[in-house]
């Protein structure tokens, strides 16, 4: 079975690093080696600005070591195209733009813009619950991803 190849929205990544539940368990997922994650630059810069906000009340040594941890857990590819497929809020394309770059499989997010596609240019978009449900079933009955 071939290790599938994933893009976590950035508000994935962050629930998953502060609050737990779906998202917390995609990332161990991804530190275990179940799936192999992908990110960019673009997203990094969203993360980090982010977790600066007042509301994440972290320290700026918090947030980067985050932005690090991230870093080693996935693979930093380079966008090579800009993606407009997104125009009621267009930062969202740069999830796009990675998973492209990436080959990606499955794209994760919570963000309501990115699940309505419900899947672009061949990569399936799902929730963290949605996709952590369909990672434990592959692994109770191991079949194809």
């Amino acid at each position: 079975m071939s290790v599938p190849r994933i893009v976590f929205d950035s508000n994935v990544i962050i629930s998953g690093f502060l609050f737990g539940g779906p998202p917390s368990q995609l990332i161990e997922q991804a530190l275990n080696g179940s799936i192999q994650s992908f990110t960019s630059l673009p997203i990094l810069d969203e993360i980090r600005d982010v977790l600066q906000r007042p509301k994440f009340d972290l320290s700026p040594h918090q947030a980067l070591t985050l932005i690090e941890e991230l870093h080693h857990l996935c693979q930093v590819v380079t966008p090579k195209r800009r993606i407009r497929a997104i125009t009621e809020d267009p930062d969202d394309n740069i999830i796009l733009e990675c998973a492209l770059a990436a080959c990606a499989d499955v794209i994760v997010s919570g963000d309501s813009h990115l699940l309505d596609l419900g899947h672009w240019d061949g990569i399936r978009i799902l929730s963290p619950a949605d996709l952590l449900k369909e990672i434990k079933g592959q692994q109770e009955a191991p079949s194809g991803f």
